[in-house]
């Protein structure tokens, strides 16, 4: 097996691998009821200071909870695209990761998780953070980040506006934003920034993808999160959540040297604790 590769529309564009330094701190922030996801996270993050971060968001309650899946190229170039929405009456995310940045100067936020709804139905994607509302306070677990943030933008390589790492003011770095472009392998190229030991967290889509215990998502795209991410002494392991156009989840260690990224890959690299 050897790894896929996609053609994008636009010219490849490099640094393949952009990593941006940044400081962080590990925060504990409550979302509000009655806010949608995307200003609930920037509220409580605005509140702690920060105009960017990431959060977990393991037992967040939402009503409706709104999301989809990847969907087939629409036919002008692009490698993919999106299903129709899929929407729950009332969900709570069991794994979700969700990255805060800008676009423009207005908040942005990034969202891939999984979740399950009242009546036993399960669900995995992209959440659709503007159309899914809190149902209930929430805590949740995460880091807000300075000196760097994600911003928003046209992209023409992939034809996307998609997130990329962006230098502020900063002092005493801690932590870096990484984005990986298409078609690099997400394993090596971590195992190749000479990490040392450190923690990954993030989300992306990949060229469909294949896990150690020979689990696969097929198609040209599947979208994942991390579950648990880890680089020690350069051997990279990255337990993620997946789901490509069947909407199905499939959840193990990434295999090396056969997932390329398919649109991005955007990653927060912490301090080993």
């Amino acid at each position: 097996m050897t790894l896929r590769r996609l053609t994008h529309p636009g010219p490849v564009a490099g640094p393949r691998i952009e990593t941006v330094p940044c400081r962080v701190e590990a925060l504990h922030l409550r979302l509000r009821a009655g806010l949608p996801l995307n200003r609930a996270v920037a509220q409580a993050l605005a509140e702690a200071g920060f105009a960017a971060g990431y959060l977990r968001l393991e037992g967040v309650a939402l009503a409706p909870l709104v999301w989809v899946v990847p969907a087939p190229a629409p036919g002008d170039g692009r490698v993919a695209w999106f299903s129709a929405p899929h929407r729950m009456k009332a969900g709570r995310i069991t794994l979700g990761g969700i990255h805060l940045g800008r676009d423009g100067t207005a908040p942005f936020g990034h969202c891939h998780g999984l979740w399950t709804g009242g009546d036993g139905q399960t669900g995995i994607g992209h959440l659709q953070g503007d159309d899914s509302i809190l149902a209930a306070d929430a805590v949740v677990s995460g880091w807000g980040i300075a000196g760097a943030l994600l911003e928003r933008r046209d992209d023409p390589e992939t034809g996307f506006a998609l997130f990329s790492p962006v230098a502020l003011d900063l002092s005493a770095p801690n932590a870096a934003l990484c984005r990986i472009r298409p078609n690099e392998d997400l394993v090596t190229a971590l195992a190749g920034l000479d990490l040392g030991q450190a923690r990954i967290e993030g989300l992306g889509s990949l060229v469909g993808a294949q896990l150690e215990d020979g689990a696969s998502v097929e198609g040209d795209a599947a979208e994942f999160v991390i579950a648990s991410g880890a680089v020690v002494a350069n051997a990279v392991r990255l337990e993620i959540a997946a789901t490509g156009m069947d909407g199905a989840l499939r959840r193990g260690r990434l295999s090396v040297g056969l997932n390329a990224v398919c649109i991005t890959a955007e990653l927060l690299i912490l301090p080993k604790p």
